[in-house]
């Protein structure tokens, strides 16, 4: 929610204090790549919460990222920065926008992503949206395309981690739904009728089975541990809250296999899953 200098100043004394290096930052949605005050026009928030916040400042260059940083977008955002950047790219140095979805390489761990949240009214339709947003388009523009979805139930070679900003349907049952409940209890209805969550992220997270999945959304920290009978491996799930005082926003992930080294890298097979759907492409 715009918070990136709090964010990085989190990050650094838990190096201090615990004594480890962290090489990279996941945002999990709502990142809010506010440029000026013309961007604002374009995020679904209510006119108090419209604030700059401090992602300007490393992009005009003011001030520069001290982590590599790569996020996917939620239901909070500069919409029409994110357009200009479809496919993903630099939002800024040293930021990493994945895409309306995506699959990046940072050293040898390989990331997928979707960004937006599941509205089922706007699924099937092509990204009809022409920048600057004005009325509904505010909130369509974020709407998950079945389009985007479909690209990423070809991936085929294995993931480590996956990225969605509101949760895959039904994953509160592979955790402390009781504890959840007690967190959030307008949440109960719909944890029980199962109808919380994305019902794409859920056929994504069955036909991917990604090491670890992250969320954001709920504002409410909760860990699942998902048993893909199918195939005997596990997902394990990590949803954190948002980044305000005593609040679980941060979560360090040890991952020993993997290396940093070599940074950000395109995914060969994701730029040939792009080149091959290219054509099938909706704007209207």
């Amino acid at each position: 929610h715009g918070e990136l200098d709090k964010i990085y100043a989190a990050m650094a004394h838990l190096e201090r204090v615990e004594g480890i290096a962290i090489d990279l930052l996941i945002c999990c949605g709502d990142f809010q790549a506010v440029r000026n005050l013309n961007d604002l026009e374009c995020m679904s928030v209510p006119q108090k919460y419209k604030e700059l916040g401090t992602f300007y400042k490393y992009y005009s260059g003011e001030a520069l990222a001290p982590y590599p940083t790569l996020f996917i977008g939620g239901n909070h955002e500069a919409s029409n920065y994110l357009w200009e950047l479809y496919y993903g790219g630099w939002v800024c140095p040293n930021i990493y926008y994945l895409g309306h979805s995506g699959v990046i390489n940072f050293g040898d761990l390989r990331i997928g992503g979707l960004s937006g949240i599941f509205k089922g009214g706007d699924y099937r339709k092509g990204h009809f949206e022409r920048t600057p947003y004005k009325g509904h388009e505010v909130k369509t523009a974020y709407h998950v395309r079945e389009f985007d979805v479909q690209k990423l139930k070809q991936v085929k070679e294995p993931l480590d981690v996956f990225l969605s900003h509101d949760w895959p349907r039904g994953i509160a049952k592979h955790g402390d739904m009781n504890g959840l409940m007690r967190k959030k209890k307008f949440l109960a209805d719909e944890l029980r009728d199962n109808s919380l969550g994305s019902p794409p992220a859920e056929e994504l997270l069955h036909a991917l089975q990604p090491r670890y999945w992250f969320s954001a959304h709920l504002h409410v920290k909760f860990a699942a541990l998902v048993n893909h009978a199918n195939s005997g491996a596990q997902t394990r799930f990590l949803a954190l809250d948002k980044c305000l005082p005593h609040r679980d926003f941060m979560q360090v992930i040890d991952i020993p296999d993997r290396s940093a080294a070599g940074g950000f890298g395109l995914d060969p097979e994701w730029l040939s899953i792009l080149r091959a759907n290219h054509d099938r492409h909706s704007v209207t």
